[in-house]
């Protein structure tokens, strides 16, 4: 009777091994350990931003003559204060892949498993702030502008939009830098700072020849009139191409990356 438990015991270690799932889930909970490096500072910034903004639109407004007010706070339609937290989220996506991705290695945590979970690591993280963000924009515009007129999250790129609208160019604008951010730390991990410099050498050529065969051609006015056709919400929805080849390019490069100190 006792010489069957060997036999079981495989069966036994095999049901208790985690599924796929949880084994995602678990590289999830390992990226945001750290939650003021993900979720608070960044809020605490963008509120300081808030603040200073408020107090930069105060002078203005008390500076101004009664009748001229609402033209000079039209001025802060053109602010970009807002467009911090959407850096701040390259920056996120970087710090989690240079240093979680050694450590979760060290776990047995496979590069598949951890490319995922730090995919959806950052789709959560972008619903999130993208939510706070329409929020904060509609309160906004319900206070009329923080009572002064001032425009931080309602700005021109987001002035005209539903709140849909401003939840989905949000949303796709912050995956946009999260897949960035963790595409230039993939680099960084596979050839070090010689795969930053290509990379960005490449970018730079190609911009330049973007510009030089816009030039030649002259089909600048037909780019404005894309901008212009598009609007806001197609321009920010074209976004989601560049974004789908930045992750499939920083999984290929992050499966052949090997952690170094």
């Amino acid at each position: 009777m006792t010489a069957a438990h060997p036999a079981a015991a495989p069966g036994r270690a095999r049901a208790a091994a985690p599924g796929a799932g949880a084994r995602i889930w678990r590289v999830v909970r390992l990226n945001l350990v750290n939650k003021w490096t993900v979720i608070w500072i960044p809020a605490m910034i963008m509120f300081f931003i808030g603040i200073v903004n408020w107090l930069i639109w105060w002078i203005i407004w008390s500076a101004a003559a009664p009748a001229d007010r609402a033209d000079a706070m039209d001025g802060t339609q053109w602010s970009g204060g807002a467009f911090y937290i959407f850096v701040y989220m390259m920056v996120i996506a970087i710090q989690i892949v240079s240093s979680t991705f050694p450590f979760a290695l060290g776990y047995s945590v496979t590069r598949r498993d951890f490319a995922i979970g730090s995919g959806l690591t950052f789709l959560l993280l972008a619903a999130g702030y993208a939510l706070g963000f329409a929020l904060l924009s509609t309160l906004e515009e319900w206070t009329n502008g923080w009572g002064l007129g001032g425009h931080l999250f309602t700005s021109v790129y987001f002035a005209d939009e539903t709140f849909a609208g401003r939840l989905f160019m949000v949303f796709a604008a912050m995956l946009f830098f999260f897949a960035v951010g963790a595409f230039s730390a993939a680099l960084f991990m596979r050839w070090r700072m010689y795969g930053i410099l290509a990379a960005g050498a490449v970018l730079a050529l190609l911009i330049v020849g973007a510009v030089a065969l816009l030039t030649y051609t002259q089909n600048w006015p037909a780019v404005g009139e894309w901008f212009v056709a598009n609007g806001p919400i197609g321009v920010t929805a074209w976004l989601l191409l560049p974004t789908v080849i930045a992750a499939a390019a920083g999984y290929a490069v992050l499966g052949r990356a090997t952690p170094r100190s």
